[in-house]
């Protein structure tokens, strides 16, 4: 009789997400969305300090694939995140409502882009 393999016990559970916790065991794209957690508002990272938060420096596109696939949104602030020269990148619902968004949180928006000198951008610990 042939077992079935067994799979590691999960160590962590959404609510960790939720809560912003990095536990080990999580995947680049699990520990992105609990880092996004993190931002606060009024806040916006890059999607290449995202990636260096969440353990892998080089994988800015791959922090914008988890945001795109944000099952958390908008608990996990994934329209805190922008390109890294500050412009607006991809949103679920659009470009126009990621702005509104940010503009209600108090994030200064011009010309489709925040300015990521100021007060603005949020670095992770």
């Amino acid at each position: 009789m042939t077992q079935a393999p067994s799979t590691p016990p999960q160590t962590w559970c959404e609510a960790d997400i939720l809560a912003g916790r990095v536990i080990p065991g999580m995947s680049f794209t699990e520990r992105c969305w609990a880092r996004c957690k993190q931002i606060p508002p009024g806040r916006v990272c890059t999607y290449s300090d995202l990636a260096a938060a969440s353990g892998s420096p080089r994988a800015a596109i791959a922090a914008g694939q988890a945001m795109a696939n944000n099952p958390y949104a908008p608990t996990v602030p994934c329209h805190r995140v922008v390109g890294a020269n500050g412009a607006l990148h991809g949103y679920a619902y659009g470009l126009h409502r990621k702005a509104q968004l940010l503009q209600q949180e108090g994030v200064d928006i011009t010309g489709g882009k925040v300015d990521l000198q100021g007060q603005a951008r949020f670095r992770f610990a």
